[in-house]
C-alpha cells in the first residue's frame, strides 16, 4: 500500500505541471480535461487509503532523505493514520467537486488554464501538509498553501482590490508563520528531531521544564504550544489575525469554497490536533486556545449580522465556525473539533458554491438587497443553500448539529471556564442561525429587487455547477450521522453508532469528560432551541416585519456601525501597523538607508573613480611638451629624494 501514498498528492502536482507549462499555448480552455481526471484518481486513491485505515492498517515511513546537515536530518515521508484519513476525505472530496464546478463557473475566462494549474498546486500543498510525518514537511505544505492562496485570491490581478486582497492574505499570515517557524526551531532544539514519532514519543519528558524569557522562567511546553498556535491563528483566521479572510472573497468563488472548506483555513485546526501531545502538557496554552476560539466565534458572528455582501456573510461565518473548532481543541476535545471540521467542509463549500451560482445568474452581483425572489428562478440553488443553512444552524438531524453539539457539550463538561465558554458558544449558535437565514429570506424570498435586465437573465446554473451542489448537499445533511452520540442513539433505539470518537481518539485521545444524561439532554435541547429561535427571529424581521431591521439599525446606531465596520480592526491596523511601516519604508529605508547610504556607496565610488580618472587622463594627453614636463618633474623628484637621504 505504501507505494500509492505519494500518488495522492503527486497527481494534483502533475495536473499543475501540465497546465502551467502547456496550458497557455496548447491546452487553454481544456485545462479541466487534464485536472479533473487526475484529481479523480487522487480522490479514489485517498478513499482506498481511508478504507485501509478503517481496517486498522496505518503507515509511518519515509520516501527519501530530504535534508542532512550534521545532526539535522529530515526526510520526505508520510504518516497515514485516523486523523490523516479524516482530512483526506474532506480535502480530496471538496477539492474534486470544486474542480468540477469550476469547469462551468470559470468557462470563458482568459486565465482558465492558469486557474486550474493553481487549483492543482493548492490541493497538492494541502495533501502534503496533512500527510507529512515531520514538522519540516508540514511547514513546507503550510507555506505552500499560503502561496497558493496569494495566487488564487489575487487571480484577477488586473483588479486592484483583488491584488491587494492577495497581498493582505500573504502578509497577515507572515505574522503568525513567524511564530510557527520559531516553534518548529524550538522543537528541534528541544528534541533533536522533527519527526512526529520521535517528538511526540518524548513529549512527556519536557513536562515541568522551563526556559528563561526576559529573566523569568516560563514553561517550555507552553512556549512551544503558543508559538505553534500563532501559526494556527493566521491560517485558521483567529482573532486578531482574522482580517485577511473576508477580503479573500475577491478571488473566484470556487477558490473561496476551497480555502474555507478544505484547505488553508483547516490547516490550523489540523495542526493543533496533530500536536495534541504537546498542547496537553500546558493548561495555560490550552486555556488561551479555548478563549481565543470562543471569542473569535462570537466576534465574527456579530459582524456577519449586518453584512450585505453574500460572500462576506459566509466568510465571517467561516471565521466563527473555525472559532468553534479551536474552542474544541482548547478544552481537549480534539476529535470534536476535527469532526466539526469534517461536517463544516460540506456545508461551507455548499454555501460558497451556491453563492457562486447566484452570482453566475446575477452577472456578478453580491448585494443580497439587490436580489430577492430567487427561489422560483433557481430552485436547485435555493434548496441546496437552504439545506446548508439548516445544517450550519445546528438543527437536527443535519450534519452541523451533531458536530457543534458535541463541541458545546465537551466545553460545558470541561470545567468552570468551559461552562462560560459553552454560554458564549450557545449564544453564537443563535446568531449563526439568524444571519444564515437572513441571507435565505432576503436573497431567495420576497420580490426581486434587482434591475429588469438582471431579472430577464435569471436562470438556474448549468449541470456542471448544480450537480456538485447536490452532492455536497448530501454531505451537509448526512455527514454528521457517523458521529451520533450515545445519548441520542440510545434515545432513539439506534444503538451506539458514534464512529468519530473512537476513530479519531486513536490519535488525539478521547477527553474524559462525564456528565449526567439529563444534563446532556438539557444542553442539547438548549442549543437546538436557540437554533430555531434564530431562524424565527430572522423570519420575523425579514419576512413578516421587513421594516423592523431599519428601525433597529437607527435605534442602536452605534452598535450597528461597530458591526457594519467590522469593529474598525482594519482601520486600527492601518494606523498602528501599515502607516508606520510605510513611513519607515519611505523615509528611513528609501530616504536614508537606500537614498543616502547605499546610493552614496553605489554612486559615490564610481564618481570618485571618475574624478581620479579625469586627473590621470592629463598624463596621456598626446602633447610632447607635457611628456617632457612630466619627465623633468620626475627627475627633479628623484634627485631631491636622493639628496634628502644623503644629507641625513
Amino acid at each position: 500500500m505504501n507505494h500509492i501514498y505519494p500518488l495522492i498528492p503527486g497527481l494534483p502536482l502533475l495536473a499543475f505541471l501540465i497546465n502551467i507549462t502547456l496550458g497557455k499555448k496548447f491546452i487553454r480552455d481544456k485545462a479541466h480535461l487534464v485536472s479533473i481526471p487526475l484529481l479523480t484518481a487522487s480522490w479514489a486513491l485517498a478513499m482506498w487509503t481511508v478504507f485501509e485505515v478503517m481496517h486498522g492498517r496505518t503507515y509511518d515511513g519515509d520516501l527519501y532523505t530530504w535534508v542532512v546537515s550534521g545532526s539535522f536530518k529530515v526526510s520526505v515521508g508520510f504518516l497515514i493514520d485516523q486523523l490523516t484519513a479524516a482530512m483526506l476525505v474532506v480535502v480530496t472530496t471538496v477539492g474534486l467537486l470544486v474542480h468540477l464546478y469550476s469547469a462551468g463557473y470559470m468557462h470563458g475566462d482568459k486565465g482558465f488554464y492558469r486557474f486550474y494549474a493553481y487549483l492543482g498546486l493548492f490541493v497538492f500543498s494541502m495533501l502534503m501538509l496533512i500527510m507529512s510525518n515531520n514538522f519540516l514537511q508540514l511547514y513546507f505544505g503550510w507555506e505552500a498553501v499560503g502561496l497558493c492562496s496569494y495566487f488564487l485570491i489575487g487571480f484577477w490581478y488586473e483588479k486592484k482590490s483583488a491584488s491587494d486582497a492577495g497581498k493582505k492574505a500573504f502578509i497577515v499570515n507572515r505574522f503568525g508563520d513567524f511564530g510557527f517557524g520559531l516553534g518548529i526551531m524550538l522543537i528541534f532544539l528541544t528534541f533533536g528531531s522533527l519527526h512526529y514519532g520521535t517528538v511526540f514519543g518524548a513529549a512527556g519528558g519536557i513536562a515541568g521544564r522551563t526556559i528563561d524569557i526576559l529573566g523569568r522562567p516560563v514553561g517550555l511546553p507552553t512556549v512551544i504550544a503558543l508559538l505553534l498556535f500563532a501559526g494556527a491563528m493566521g491560517k485558521s483566521a483567529q482573532f486578531p489575525l482574522h482580517v485577511w479572510l473576508p477580503d479573500a472573497m475577491e478571488g473566484p468563488t470556487p477558490v473561496s469554497a476551497l480555502i474555507h472548506a478544505a484547505t488553508m483555513v483547516t490547516a490550523g485546526v489540523f495542526m493543533v490536533s496533530r500536536c495534541s501531545p504537546i498542547f496537553n502538557l500546558s493548561p495555560t496554552a490550552m486555556g488561551f486556545v479555548a478563549v481565543i476560539g470562543a471569542f473569535t466565534a462570537l466576534f465574527a458572528a456579530t459582524i456577519a449580522l449586518t453584512q450585505n455582501d453574500i460572500k462576506r456573510v459566509i466568510a465571517y461565518s467561516t471565521i466563527s465556525q473555525l472559532g468553534y473548532m479551536v474552542l474544541a481543541c482548547g478544552v481537549g476535545a480534539y476529535g470534536a473539533g476535527v469532526f466539526h471540521l469534517f461536517t463544516h467542509g460540506f456545508f461551507k463549500a455548499l454555501l460558497f458554491l451556491c453563492a457562486g451560482s447566484v452570482m453566475h445568474a446575477m452577472s456578478g452581483e453580491l448585494d443580497i438587497w439587490k436580489m430577492g425572489g430567487l427561489k422560483k428562478y433557481m430552485p436547485v440553488t435555493y434548496w441546496t443553500f437552504l439545506l446548508a443553512s439548516i445544517s450550519i444552524s445546528g438543527i437536527p438531524p443535519f450534519a452541523g448539529f451533531f458536530s457543534k453539539d458535541e463541541i458545546l457539550g465537551m466545553a460545558f463538561a470541561s470545567g468552570p471556564l468551559g461552562k462560560f465558554l459553552w454560554a458564549v458558544g450557545a449564544f453564537t449558535a443563535l446568531l449563526t442561525a439568524f444571519y444564515s437565514f437572513r441571507v435565505v429570506f432576503v436573497a431567495f424570498h420576497g420580490k426581486f429587487r434587482g434591475t429588469h435586465e438582471q431579472e430577464h437573465h435569471l436562470h438556474e446554473s448549468p449541470k456542471s455547477m448544480t450537480i456538485p451542489l447536490m452532492v455536497l448537499a448530501v454531505g451537509a445533511v448526512a455527514g454528521g450521522w457517523i458521529g451520533i452520540p450515545s445519548s441520542l442513539s440510545g434515545l432513539f433505539g439506534l444503538g451506539h453508532i458514534d464512529l468519530v470518537g473512537p476513530f479519531l481518539g486513536a490519535v488525539v485521545g478521547e477527553p474524559h469528560f462525564h456528565q449526567a444524561l439529563s444534563t446532556e439532554y438539557l444542553l442539547m435541547g438548549t442549543s437546538v432551541l436557540l437554533g430555531f429561535l434564530g431562524v424565527l427571529l430572522a423570519a420575523y424581521m425579514y419576512i413578516w416585519n421587513p421594516e423592523l431591521p431599519g428601525v433597529i439599525a437607527r435605534v442602536f446606531r452605534p452598535a450597528y456601525l461597530l458591526s457594519w465596520n467590522k469593529y474598525y480592526v482594519d482601520e486600527f491596523y492601518d494606523r498602528t501597523v501599515i502607516r508606520p511601516t510605510l513611513w519607515v519604508a519611505r523615509n528611513v529605508i528609501v530616504g536614508v538607508t537606500d537614498g543616502k547610504w547605499i546610493e552614496g556607496v553605489v554612486n559615490g565610488v564610481p564618481a570618485a573613480i571618475g574624478r581620479f580618472g579625469r586627473v590621470l587622463r592629463k598624463i596621456q594627453s598626446g602633447v610632447v611638451q607635457d611628456y617632457a614636463d612630466m619627465m623633468a618633474l620626475g627627475v627633479f623628484a628623484f634627485v631631491a629624494a636622493i639628496l634628502i637621504i644623503f644629507i641625513k
